[in-house]
């Protein structure tokens, strides 16, 4: 009996270890699985603005790996958009933005990957605010702190294998700095983590889902040709991140770099547009962003 029993949890671990690359895809799917950072987000506003946002995103993945090598290929490919709303305000001194975010979008499997079917509807929303310790607007230097709370609320289905939601409460801290450089060049610095609770609707068969968490840091650098419009350049880094269904490791850290490219232009005082196009650079486990564009358009009032 001991020894049908360790027979049996060695094909369990193999089949987990089998479908190590599609459960790698599920997670690094999700629209929010990373905090990612426009250049100039960590700029504190007046006590009193508000901004109104919408983002696109459209990514495209026709790779998949695990542990450094190609393991499939095929096409994921992801739309995804981001209604935000932030306010400014003073609170004891310090500058604060509460501000709420929504998910919403589209998942899609293709080709060798069209068994992951899709998924649609509304991501978990996202609460959080900025908190600055430092705001020096005449030197244009800033540092803040994030609190981010996802409220697992957003479209979710243990039957597909792509969603929007993720069926879990996640809790993220982020940090943030600009300073200007040499002449018109900026520099932003970006450091989070992030901390997973449990997903126990994982899968048909409700398994429970565990992550450890996610460590990421990124770095922009800007070029302001005039008040009104710059370009700019950025890198991330992502670690960690190993998730576990019913206690067995998936054996799926996260080790991924990505670069963008983009601008941001003021066509009028009150509203920007934002675009970037970017991909990644290494990929360990999961799949590999071949292109990815995005969009913002900022409205302050």
């Amino acid at each position: 009996m001991k020894q049908q029993g360790t027979a049996l949890r060695r094909r369990a671990r193999a089949a987990l270890r089998h479908g190590g690359t599609i459960a790698a895809l599920l997670l690094a799917a999700a629209p929010a699985w990373a905090i990612d950072v426009d250049a100039g987000d960590y700029t504190a506003l007046p006590a009193g603005t508000n901004l109104g946002m919408l983002y696109y995103q459209h990514a495209e993945r026709d790779k998949v790996y695990a542990s450094g090598r190609q393991a499939a290929g095929g096409n994921l490919n992801s739309d995804v958009g981001i209604l935000r709303y932030v306010h400014f305000m003073d609170i004891a001194g310090f500058t604060v933005d509460p501000q709420f975010l929504l998910p919403f979008g589209n998942l899609r499997g293709r080709d060798q990957l069209s068994g992951l079917g899709s998924g649609s509807g509304v991501g978990d929303p996202i609460l959080a605010a900025t908190v600055w310790l430092v705001n020096q607007p005449q030197q244009k230097r800033y540092f803040g702190i994030t609190p981010f709370l996802y409220v697992p609320v957003g479209s979710y289905d243990k039957a597909r294998a792509l969603n929007l939601g993720e069926n879990r409460w996640k809790f993220a801290l982020q940090a943030g700095y600009i300073t200007p450089l040499a002449g018109k060049l900026t520099l932003d610095l970006i450091a989070d983590v992030t901390f997973y609770g449990d997903n126990n609707k994982f899968g048909a068969a409700s398994a429970t889902l565990k992550q450890a968490p996610l460590f990421q840091g990124q770095g922009w650098l800007r070029y302001n040709f005039t008040d009104t419009f710059d370009i700019r350049g950025g890198l991330s880094y992502t670690a960690g991140g190993e998730s576990k269904v019913n206690g067995i490791s998936r054996n799926d850290n996260t080790n991924t770099s990505k670069f963008s490219l983009g601008m941001a232009w003021f066509p009028t005082p009150t509203v920007q547009v934002l675009g970037t196009y970017g991909q990644d650079i290494s990929v360990r486990n999961g799949p590999m962003e071949g292109s990815r564009f995005n969009l913002r358009v900022l409205k302050v009032f």
